[in-house]
Formats: C-alpha cells, sequence, structure tokens
C-alpha cells in the first residue's frame, strides 16, 4: 500500500474533500426534509430487485470500455477493457479525485501490462473527449423525446440546463486541450515519473502530437464515440429497472428523459465527488416533471448510490489487489 499512497495523496486535494463534505450534507438535508421514512419505504418495495439494477450497470461498462479499446487497438480485449472501466469509474465515483484519478490508474495499471505509457495518456484525452460527445448528443435525445410528447411547464428550464451544462463542459475541455490543457497534463504526468511508485512508466515527450495523430484518425475517434453513445443509451434500461422495482409507472419515454437528462445534470457536478448533492437536486426537478413525488424521487436517486457502491467497493479493492501484485512481480 506505501507505493500507491503518495500517488493517491497528489489526486486527494483538500477543496475536492471539502466539496465531498458540502455535497454530503446537501443529500442528507434532502433526505431529512423528504420525509425520510417514506424513502426508506421506498427503497424496502425495491428488495432484491436492486440487484438487478446493479446487474444492468455492467454492459454500459463493457461499452464504454469498448470505446477506449477501439483507440488503443484492443477492442478484442473486451474482459480487460472492461476491467479497466470498472477500476476508472470506481475510483471516480467513490474517490474525492475531480473525475481524473480513475483515469491514472487506468493507464498505471495498462502500462505496467506492457504498454508505452504516452499513447496511453493521449488517448485517455481523446477518450474523455469522444465520452463528452457521445453525452451530448444522448442530452440532445433525451430532450427531443421530451419535448416531443406531453411536458410540465417546467419541462423546457430543466431541458435547457441540461443541455447547456453538457454542452459547456464538453466545449470547454475541447477548448482547453486546444490552449494548453496536453501540455499541462504532460507536465503532471512528467512530475509522477520523476521518481518513486511511477519512475518505471515511461517518457511523456511528444504527447500533443500523439494526441493529434488520434485525432487524424476519424475512424478510431467516431467508433470510439458511438461505443460511448451506446454506453449511454444502455442506461435507460437500468433507469426503466429503477424505477419498476420501486413500484412507479415506467415506460420508455420516461426512462429516457431521466436518465438523459440525470446524467447531464450529475455532470455538472464533476468536480464534486459523486456529483453528491447535484445529483439528488436533479432528480427532484426531472422527476416531477413526471409527477413522481420528492420522496420517490430521492429514493430512485439512493437507489443508484447503491449500485454505486456495490460495484465501486470491490473495484476499489480490486485495484489495490492489482496494486499489491505489481509490487510482488517487482520483488
Amino acid at each position: 500500500m506505501a507505493e500507491t499512497q503518495p500517488a493517491a495523496r497528489r489526486g486527494i486535494s483538500k477543496p475536492a474533500v471539502l466539496l465531498a463534505i458540502v455535497g454530503l450534507g446537501v443529500v442528507v438535508t434532502l433526505l431529512a426534509t423528504h420525509d425520510l421514512s417514506r424513502i426508506l419505504a421506498a427503497l424496502r418495495v425495491a428488495g432484491w430487485g436492486i440487484l438487478l439494477v446493479v446487474a444492468l450497470h455492467l454492459p454500459q461498462a463493457i461499452l464504454s470500455g469498448l470505446g477506449f479499446g477501439a483507440l488503443i487497438d484492443r477492442q478484442r480485449q473486451v474482459g480487460q477493457m472492461w476491467l479497466m472501466r470498472w477500476l476508472r469509474e470506481s475510483v471516480n465515483t467513490l474517490l474525492p479525485v475531480a473525475q481524473v484519478g480513475g483515469d491514472v490508474v487506468r493507464v498505471r495499471l495498462l502500462v505496467r501490462g506492457g504498454m508505452e505509457l504516452k499513447p496511453l495518456v493521449a488517448a485517455s484525452l481523446v477518450d474523455v473527449t469522444a465520452e463528452m460527445g457521445a453525452q451530448l448528443a444522448f442530452t440532445l435525445l433525451g430532450v427531443a423525446v421530451l419535448l416531443a410528447g406531453a411536458h410540465a411547464s417546467g419541462a423546457l428550464p430543466v431541458a435547457a440546463t441540461a443541455v447547456a451544462a453538457t454542452a459547456g463542459i464538453a466545449l470547454i475541455f475541447v477548448v482547453a486541450q486546444r490552449f494548453g490543457l496536453v501540455k499541462l497534463v504532460q507536465r503532471g504526468v512528467e512530475r509522477l515519473t520523476r521518481g518513486g511508485a511511477w519512475a518505471e512508466l515511461g517518457d511523456m515527450a511528444g504527447l500533443e502530437e500523439a494526441v493529434l495523430a488520434l485525432y487524424r484518425d476519424p475512424r478510431k475517434v467516431a467508433l470510439t464515440g458511438i461505443w460511448h453513445l451506446a454506453s449511454w443509451a444502455a442506461g435507460i434500461a437500468e433507469t426503466l429497472a429503477a424505477l419498476h422495482v420501486l413500484g412507479l409507472p415506467a415506460n420508455l419515454r420516461d426512462a429516457t428523459v431521466i436518465e438523459s437528462l440525470g446524467q447531464a445534470i450529475r455532470a455538472f457536478g464533476f468536480l464534486i465527488p459523486g456529483a453528491l448533492g447535484v445529483q439528488e437536486g436533479g432528480y427532484l426537478f426531472i422527476c416531477a416533471m413526471f409527477g413522481i413525488a420528492g420522496p420517490q424521487a430521492l429514493a430512485l436517486s439512493l437507489l443508484r448510490r447503491i449500485r454505486e457502491l456495490a460495484l465501486g467497493l470491490p473495484g476499489l479493492a480490486a485495484w489495490q489487489w492489482l496494486e499489491w501484485q505489481g509490487r510482488q512481480a517487482r520483488g
């Protein structure tokens, strides 16, 4: 464990911890002010159906993993790509690492498995860009489905907020790559690889050219985007199942809107670990458009939190086990 602690400390900042505390406070406040007994009663109704919700998240991880695999020519290694996606998501969801620690862990483990550092970091940057672009497309799909049918008077502001949040984050990330983000990432990784546990990972010279080389391969980038869009869309099944096990009236349209807009609003809180408080507030607004009361909306959010813990805690344990294996192999 000692070897991984320096890297962990670099990724966990005091502001991130503070935001996590604030977010947790918002969650507690919302639960306390929306009849906690009704929220818990809704979760009891779900019962063993929670396992179905957990299981339905697995296809999303597989599809997203294949998206990254398309950039590093590892699409056929489905198991490995799923494992890397699972570990990345576990770290980003449960640790205060500003949604980047999971990518660092994924790159580190793949380098130890024999791949080169620079192409992996370049692929990670392009992968995040494609994932954001796919999420924007998924958000627009949700808005189109919402506006095409009957909707409450407050639907337009919620939809506009979701689109603005997703588009804004995607635009900022793309512009940042154009104006220095790649060099910033290169310097950050170089600091990690100067000594200690990260020294063996490799050289980072020419990262910007490696990123541009991937963007000059539209087939790879498009394929990655398609896999990520499929992953976002697969989340509809998870939401549909969650609504069903909670005993709420559910149809494909409702599940599509709740999933797409919910993920968009959650993305707006990317700096807050697990988007604590942001997800819960978003669900309250979105579910209200379909006549779902506050306690049931919060129960739906908590059901997603349970899924995150059910998959994330074993993911963190698996990461530490792989780190331990790596230390044992090097003696």
